[in-house]
């Protein structure tokens, strides 16, 4: 049963490496360092949110044997609204992920640096992190490969590694289980958590993840009678991405210190309550959070890119090659040389706000339309939960718009 379930474990561990990046981990942090437990219910609703959009994203993916660019691109029939969501959605993905790439380098470089010492490389007048060629280089070996059953296994050892880290940090906190279920069963909104409670969902509901989905599911799967398994895989997988960004806010909230910005501030402060373990666990943790996060943001561009310019989405196709390359290499350059791209980093959330409820809204609209998936179709249920998400997704787009235009 066990070395079955092994045997069909799929992209969801991906899935799971792609939402738990650097800044869900500081974003973690923070909430726990602020409000203790009491955000914990906000993260079982991401979880909830998360796991019924990734299942629609998987069975589109397994039924027609396309990933969601591409059914954009073929079922969208008018040309002017098509070509709107087509720029939305490279905006959004291969911009967004352009940009956030330097972050999650730099996150994996934190876990490193919290352990060794910082390496540079000192070229003229430049001072290149080695550290972040160093992941870099690991991530573009990964990809150049090209062989998607190799890099599953790499990323979900990683994401193993990443969990079981976190996991024995909140261990060894000693958290009290009684407050940790009323955080999880109670919901309260303490005094300025709103951005946070809005930061944790928007952090985990991530538009990239439903492309990325649809396309990995059919590099693994081909016929319908494996979506009991990709179901499954997606279930099993995002619910434990959930519980590791929990152990975060666990940890975090074990010291209550208003200096503790990050979650290599948080591996430092850990240090002389729990002892050095506490440090390197979370250091590991974070190392892989941000090196499983720069592969997948790498990889979805390259997915997203190819499915909407219609190109071929194959992992050793020169296009899809160029894409993740070009998303790799400007991260390693704005990382190594500690470049934040604000400007770019603001231009992606704004769209990836727009983005969100738009994919919402048309995986709900294809996920009825019979003439795509067949049988496979919604149920009253699943709709039911689509629409409160889309809801939701709305609420969250509208906010991180204002947010990067400074209005709240």
């Amino acid at each position: 049963m066990i070395k079955n379930w092994f045997k069909n474990i799929g992209p969801g561990p991906l899935v799971a490496a792609a939402f738990i990046g650097p800044g869900t981990v500081t974003l973690c942090t923070i909430a726990g360092v602020h409000f203790g437990f009491a955000l914990l219910w906000a993260m079982v609703l991401s979880i909830i949110a998360t796991v019924t959009l990734q299942e629609m994203s998987a069975r589109l993916g397994i039924i027609t044997q396309k990933g969601l660019s591409e059914v954009i691109r073929t079922e969208i029939k008018n040309p002017i609204f098509r070509k709107i969501i087509i720029i939305l959605v490279l905006s959004a993905i291969v911009i967004g992920n352009a940009a956030y790439e330097a972050g999650n380098i730099s996150g994996s470089v934190l876990g490193l640096e919290t352990v060794l010492k910082n390496h540079s490389l000192e070229i003229g007048s430049l001072h290149l992190n080695v550290f972040s060629l160093v992941i870099g280089l690991v991530a573009f070996l990964l990809l150049y490969v090209g062989n998607y059953k190799l890099l599953e296994k790499v990323l979900i050892a990683l994401v193993t590694i990443m969990s079981i880290a976190f996991l024995i940090t909140a261990i060894l906190t000693k958290p009290d289980l009684s407050e940790i279920i009323k955080g999880i069963f109670i919901p309260k909104t303490p005094k300025g958590s709103l951005l946070t409670i809005v930061g944790l969902i928007g952090t985990t509901v991530v538009p990239y993840n439903l492309f990325l989905h649809a396309s990995l599911v059919k590099e693994k799967w081909g016929r319908q009678s494996d979506l009991k398994y990709a179901r499954k895989d997606t279930i099993i997988a995002v619910v434990l991405g959930g519980l590791v960004s929990m152990c975060i806010i666990i940890s975090a909230a074990a010291i209550q210190h208003e200096e503790v910005n990050s979650a290599a501030d948080l591996a430092l402060g850990l240090e002389p309550l729990f002892g050095s373990y506490a440090k390197y666990f979370l250091a590991i943790g974070l190392f892989a959070a941000g090196i499983t996060s720069t592969i997948t943001a790498a990889l979805a561009a390259a997915y997203v890119a190819t499915g909407c310019l219609g190109w071929r989405t194959e992992l050793k196709s020169p296009k899809f090659r160029a894409v993740w390359m070009f998303i790799l290499f400007l991260g390693v350059l704005l990382s190594s040389l500690g470049i934040k791209p604000i400007e770019i980093i603001k231009f992606a959330q704004a769209a990836n706000g727009m983005l969100l409820p738009v994919i919402a809204g048309f995986l709900l609209w294809i996920m009825n339309k019979k003439s795509v998936l067949g049988d496979f179709t919604n149920t009253k249920f699943q709709n039911g939960i689509g629409l409160i998400i889309l809801a939701v997704t709305i609420f969250l787009g509208l906010k991180s718009i204002f947010k990067v235009f400074e209005l709240i």
